[in-house]
């Protein structure tokens, strides 16, 4: 069974510039929901997409996109393997697992993970530099 992956994009964030994500997550939905934050969605498509719409206009405009500058395209897609790195060194790190239940108490944890993880950085820095 295939599953759908869906952006989830809350009202009370900040604008989108631009969105980079994989090969899951492209879909005309999440394009669509990109575009409508005021972005620009970076999701490669599959070798067999084509361009029917299937009435969403920025399907056709960012397959088109895709195929005729790739190397501009893929600039941009390729920003997420910073995020993609520092995620896979904070769970090294502090573990992948978040112990607090409620979703508020996760929030929060999450954010002191990557505060503390932010925090090893600087001080590697420091030392590594002589600052």
């Amino acid at each position: 069974m295939r599953t759908r992956h869906n952006l989830v994009l809350w009202s009370k964030r900040p604008p989108i510039n631009e969105i980079s994500a994989d090969l899951a997550y492209s879909s005309r939905l999440n394009l669509q929901l990109v575009a409508n934050a005021g972005g620009k969605a970076y999701i490669p498509f599959n070798k067999s997409a084509t361009g029917r719409a299937g009435g969403s206009a920025i399907w056709k405009k960012m397959l088109h996109y895709f195929q005729l500058n790739r190397d501009e395209f893929m600039e941009h897609y390729h920003k997420r393997s910073n995020i993609e790195a520092t995620n896979a060194a904070i769970k090294c790190k502090f573990g992948e697992n978040l112990k607090s239940k409620n979703p508020v108490a996760q929030v929060n944890e999450l954010l002191a993970k990557i505060i503390a993880y932010n925090i090893t950085v600087e001080i590697h820095e420091m030392y590594e530099n002589g600052i």
